[in-house]
């Protein structure tokens, strides 16, 4: 199933997706069906009432409803960084960046490595889960930022909580996927990185996550470390890889976060920007009003248009 929550006037309602078509699910009055957060906590028997509404449900050309994210409030965001060559090549744009306000001339691209310990185990930061936006969104620039960046991730949704997960059992606690947009304002990051603390205003700031346009289902997605991922600038294909190359899948962030800490439903997980998956690794950044859409494979295309203060 194709899950969204969109809106035609009335607020947040629960929505599937099926050919341009939009069902009103929340239209059902179960209260399993109230919105996404609902449906996930109803578990199996949540997905069952789902498929049975369908028949009766009020329908949508899905192009005349607002999409909102998905999950509009997150239990929790979890964003790990997974893949080899971003981990290796982010570090120099950044000592690029450095050097350009620092009024240096730009030292150029040099190839990086990977630190020991992210072959060790997953590496993750917590951000904040009320800055979400979904497709369509407009993305209003942080006044204190100049150097505005995309970061094409996939995300796991968490379906079934537990403890201890095994890897093995893992991706069973998965309820779907969706397209994750990691906006990065990169200057503050780069200062703020110097604390050793991990990034805050870099990423938390409103619309710094946009989810969506839906969340599929985990039974339509059968490997999802086997996607094509796709970036977008203003039409203009910049990003074309695949989840192949990640270093510790979604089974094992799952097994490694629920160690001795438990995972709740509702809770997302970043699979971290793919390989080539943002503009810092190739020192280029967004302008203001450029568009950008990102395409997972079996997902759909999330699409945003970002501004440089607007409206501030």
């Amino acid at each position: 199933m194709r899950l969204a929550t969109f809106d035609v006037g009335g607020g947040p309602q629960l929505g599937l997706l099926q050919d341009g078509i939009m069902y009103d699910l929340t239209a059902s009055g179960s209260p399993a069906l109230a919105s996404m957060l609902d449906l996930i906590d109803a578990g199996d028997a949540g997905l069952a009432l789902a498929r049975d509404a369908v028949a009766t449900a009020p329908k949508h050309d899905a192009s005349s409803v607002r999409f909102l994210a998905p999950l509009p409030q997150p239990r929790q965001i979890r964003d790990a960084s997974s893949f080899p060559r971003h981990i290796a090549n982010a570090p120099n744009g950044m000592h690029r960046l450095a050097a350009v306000l620092a009024g240096e001339a730009d030292p150029g691209y040099q190839e990086g490595t990977v630190n020991e310990v992210y072959y060790k185990q997953p590496i993750f930061y917590i951000t904040n889960r009320f800055s979400v936006f979904g497709h369509e969104a407009d993305v209003i620039w942080p006044r204190y930022s100049q150097y505005m960046d995309y970061e094409l991730e996939v995300a796991a949704v968490i379906g079934k909580g537990g403890r201890n997960i095994g890897k093995a059992d893992a991706l069973d606690h998965v309820f779907g996927y969706t397209i994750f947009n990691d906006f990065s304002a990169r200057d503050e990051q780069l200062r703020e990185m110097a604390g050793w603390l991990g990034p805050a205003k870099g990423k938390s700031f409103d619309g710094g996550n946009v989810f969506g346009p839906v969340i599929v289902t985990r039974d339509e997605i059968p490997d999802p470390h086997k996607l094509r991922t796709i970036a977008r600038i203003n039409g203009r294909v910049v990003t074309d890889t695949t989840t192949e190359p990640i270093m510790h899948g979604f089974d094992d962030m799952i097994a490694f976060i629920s160690r001795d800490e438990t995972l709740h439903p509702g809770e997302i997980i970043g699979s971290g920007t793919v390989n080539d998956g943002c503009g810092l690794e190739r020192f280029e950044f967004l302008e203001d009003g450029d568009v950008v859409e990102l395409e997972v494979e079996g997902i759909g295309i999330l699409r945003n248009r970002v501004y440089r203060n607007k409206n501030l």
